[in-house]
């Protein structure tokens, strides 16, 4: 299965977003309401509805940065938030992008990704960050599908996988998942080695 733009794109048209929770995460709102600094740049990859950038936005980050494979959510988007910067909203490849910035949110784009690619992704997020510049969000810490997204993982994994790029700073149990995911999410955050 090749988890191309028609394959998302697919899913969204046949309402198979399991993923969608309906609005933004407690642990992510939670993390971004102790960010001061409201000009920080902000990448959510794998967006989706981007109840969390709905959430950034109202609360006064404008420099906020949607990026999904599917053009469908990011439209959608558009819709309901009119004033949001059509420039900020990116319709193609995560690993295709360029720019740089601040703070990169993960909300169940990890899991997203062929867990053959997560190599990669440490490598771009890292090509991504600004000096200083931090990722944080949650990830599953339960073994989900082997053939198909989401895919799971656990904590000792990630750990290997991004402490060679990255100073891990915090990778524990989520403490504020939703109900339905309570127990199976670590909330993480990892920042640029000097």
């Amino acid at each position: 299965m090749e988890l191309n733009e028609s394959y998302w794109t697919s899913r969204y048209q046949n309402d198979q977003t399991g993923w969608d929770i309906g609005y933004a995460s407690p642990a992510i709102t939670n993390f971004m309401n102790q960010i001061e600094n409201k000009d920080s740049k902000i990448l959510i990859p794998g967006c989706g509805n981007a109840y969390e950038a709905k959430y950034l936005w109202e609360n006064g980050f404008k420099n906020v940065y949607l990026l999904d494979f599917s053009p469908i959510p990011l439209k959608k988007f558009a819709e309901e938030n009119p004033e949001f910067p059509k420039e900020q909203l990116l319709n193609f490849n995560f690993f295709n992008l360029t720019k740089s910035f601040d703070i990169i949110i993960e909300q169940t784009f990890f899991c997203a990704l062929n867990p053959e690619l997560r190599p990669q992704y440490v490598q771009k997020m890292k090509a991504l960050l600004r000096p200083n510049g931090i990722l944080f969000g949650l990830l599953f810490n339960i073994p989900l599908f082997d053939d198909r997204p989401p895919f799971g993982g656990e904590k000792s994994e990630y750990e290997k996988l991004f402490e060679k790029e990255f100073q891990i700073e915090i990778m524990e149990k989520c403490k504020n998942s939703i109900p339905e995911r309570a127990g199976n999410e670590l909330f993480f955050k990892v920042s640029l080695r000097s």
